[in-house]
């Protein structure tokens, strides 16, 4: 079946090279992409041959990228490796653009993922000048089948000057359906409220929508998006999972949560596969998802029938579970919807539908101040991600993360963190394969107390005790957020100059 079949569109197909000509040194470029699926395949490539050949002339050539989430080598690392970037936001995984984020050569803004799109729209960051857009197809009409995630699309099209679209003809046609498209934004003081009461409701169009007079150029591609392998769940993740799992028992004996639970939300890695593969074989059953992402995990439960219903963003599998889903795309349709991410992490919808959101997280300190994205408080790792969103609006949220690393040279529990994403007053549960410190209802040395005794690994936990006795008897004026001002990051400064705390 042909993927371009609109006539204006389809005499605007050209090579990548000839459509990376369309962007211009300084501009300010939207592209599709979210956690490794979704992104355009050929012409950021193209773009940064561009660059190098005019940086080898001894000209400037660089871009503000925007994107939806992470992308891949194909995108972030070339870009990153011709040094044509000098503006990135929001989150990223590729280690090229984390290395000229942290060499000062990129400003970064690490925004939350649900902010963006509209801070866009409010002109924050100037114009936007060009969008390239993966999609699956061009309808007759006009409209776009969206491929494997949706992301920020809908605001790149929306407000770029030019459109570059990539017709992916990897993707499968009965892609066609899976996606959630809502057209009802408005700016501030016009907003309406955002009528979603169940993760499987629809609310917006099956399409994405552009201005055939935008659109510059169509480039064919046939590629798959990047092989989304994480590390397989080990002892320490499934400990964790465990920990996890019975506490949401609790709750529903408690009464505090119904059977099936409420929709869940899960960050990406290991720990997040474990606890769906322990839900997998636990009691629980007839569950939903409102989420940012779907991992290989969560589309076998949706298949088996564990889920009934999951919306996200973004498809974010590997290679061979990415192939699976496309040979047997007829079994997901009506199960899985696939959202912009100003829906998929909308803070209004999560509070509204309940989330129970679980995330990951770099170290947290006694009084529960969550980093998520920094190492020794400079060097960041791949940013907030949707982790804020969904943490200060959730039912209940649960930061989880190894106690140790780095062979137990460094703890995730520390006196005070280095960096501070998500402030104590948003944490509610911390989860290490030592244990889980319920914080609900408790006051600062209350929840310090139980960080350190059920979270702490045993080689810090008297090291951590001893800080905080210490801060209680030397301040007797201070006794709601005791600590010692010169001791507080000393943990961080061992481990940068002797290599552990």
């Amino acid at each position: 079946m042909a993927r371009i079949v609109n006539t204006v569109l389809a005499d605007k197909v050209m090579s990548a090279e000839e459509a990376a000509r369309f962007i211009n040194p300084g501009d300010n470029v939207g592209m599709s992409g979210f956690t490794g699926s979704g992104y355009p395949k050929a012409v950021p490539t193209a773009l940064a041959n561009r660059m190098e050949a005019a940086h080898d002339a001894g000209e400037d050539f660089s871009i503000g990228l925007f994107t939806g989430a992470s992308t891949s080598d194909e995108l972030d690392g070339a870009l990153a490796k011709a040094k044509g970037v000098h503006f990135r936001t929001p989150f990223n995984t590729d280690p090229d653009m984390r290395a000229a984020i942290n060499n000062g050569d990129v400003d970064y803004l690490d925004a939350h993922l649900s902010h963006l799109a509209q801070q866009v729209w409010f002109g924050f960051y100037g114009n936007l000048n060009v969008a390239v857009v993966e999609v699956a197809a061009i309808l007759p009409n006009g409209l776009l089948v969206p491929g494997a995630s949706v992301g920020n699309n809908k605001t790149w099209l929306d407000l770029a000057d030019k459109v570059i679209l990539e017709v992916n003809e990897w993707l499968p046609n009965e892609i066609e359906g899976f996606h959630d498209i809502y057209y009802g934004t408005h700016i501030p003081p016009h907003r309406n409220p955002i009528q979603i009461l169940d993760p499987a409701q629809r609310i917006g169009d099956p399409y994405l929508r552009v201005d055939e007079s935008k659109v510059v150029a169509v480039v064919k591609t046939n590629s798959p998006d990047r092989d989304n392998k994480f590390n397989p769940v080990d002892e320490k993740s499934e400990a964790m999972a465990n920990y996890l799992i019975d506490f949401l028992r609790s709750e529903v004996k408690n009464d505090r949560l119904p059977k099936n639970l409420l929709p869940l939300q899960s960050g990406i890695g290991n720990v997040a596969n474990a606890v769906l593969a322990g839900l997998q074989e636990s009691e629980f059953r007839n569950l939903t998802s409102f989420t940012e992402v779907v991992q290989d995990n969560l589309l076998s439960l949706l298949e088996e029938g564990t889920f009934t219903s999951v919306s996200a963003t973004a498809l974010s599998l590997t290679r061979e579970k990415a192939q699976y889903f496309n040979d047997n795309v007829e079994k997901f349709k009506g199960r899985l919807l696939l959202r912009p991410q100003e829906m998929s992490n909308h803070p209004e919808i999560v509070r509204r539908l309940g989330v129970i959101g679980i995330n990951g997280m770099v170290e947290a300190d006694i009084y529960g101040n969550v980093n998520s994205t920094h190492i020794t408080g400079t060097k960041i790792v791949n940013g907030i991600g949707g982790s804020g969103d969904f943490a200060r609006n959730a039912f209940l949220n649960f930061f989880v993360s190894p106690s140790t690393a780095k062979d137990d040279a460094i703890s995730s529990i520390v006196p005070f963190a280095s960096h501070v994403d998500h402030t104590e007053h948003d944490t509610q549960v911390i989860v290490t394969e030592q244990g889980i410190a319920d914080l609900r209802g408790l006051s600062p040395i209350k929840r310090a107390r139980r960080i350190i005794d059920n979270c702490a690994h045993p080689n810090f936990r008297d090291r951590l005790t001893d800080y905080l006795d210490r801060a209680v008897a030397a301040d007797p004026g201070g006794q709601h957020t005791p600590h010692i001002l010169e001791e507080a990051l000393s943990w961080h400064i061992n481990l940068r100059e002797n290599g552990k705390m």
